[in-house]
């Protein structure tokens, strides 16, 4: 009795004085901040991505696929497991979407000579020719995107986002046998 109602929630009137709600030493309204952030740069992303997709007239899935390929084949092909691991999707997922993006004519599928159980995709020259002609527009992109960033800081924040997501996957798992 007699106390004024509190004005904000407890972290944002914290955050405004300078004081942390911290346990073993980390602050725990950063940390959620920081998921925030992330999650709104994935939504950017995406859009971009859609955006992407919808010049070659494949759907953002399915450019992400293309350009999973892009990344990885090394010229002999790369496995359906592969990709799937890499965008974090069911295997069966790949599949399916790889057979469309076949029909239309942006990708080969062929049978592993080496195991039978195996797929191999690769981007047909159709698709290289594409995605070429969009390599000027995506890099003007990505030097307003990362023009604050040095080429030696642009490395190392990426080299920390990949330890961070190394922890992630690790929390994931804590987490789920915690449970």
């Amino acid at each position: 009795m007699g106390q004024e109602p509190r004005k904000g929630s407890d972290s944002s009137s914290r955050a405004k004085r300078g004081e942390s709600h911290e346990l073993g030493g980390k602050n725990h309204d950063i940390a959620r901040q920081f998921a925030w952030e992330i999650a709104a740069i994935n939504v950017h992303l995406q859009e971009i991505r859609y955006y992407w997709a919808k010049a070659l007239g494949v759907s953002g899935p399915q450019w992400m696929i293309l350009m999973a390929l892009a990344d990885l084949d090394q010229g002999e092909g790369v496995p359906v497991k592969v990709v799937s691991k890499m965008l974090h999707v069911d295997p069966s997922f790949v599949t399916t979407q790889s057979k469309m993006l076949e029909k239309k004519g942006f990708m080969r599928r062929k049978t592993s000579g080496d195991d039978a159980r195996v797929v191999q995709m690769s981007l047909t020259d159709k698709t290289y020719k594409h995605i070429a002609g969009l390599a000027s527009q995506q890099e003007a992109l990505n030097n307003f995107i990362f023009a604050e960033f040095s080429d030696r800081e642009l490395v190392d924040f990426t080299a920390k986002l990949a330890a961070l997501k190394n922890r992630l996957e690790k929390a994931c798992l804590k987490v789920a046998m915690d449970m």
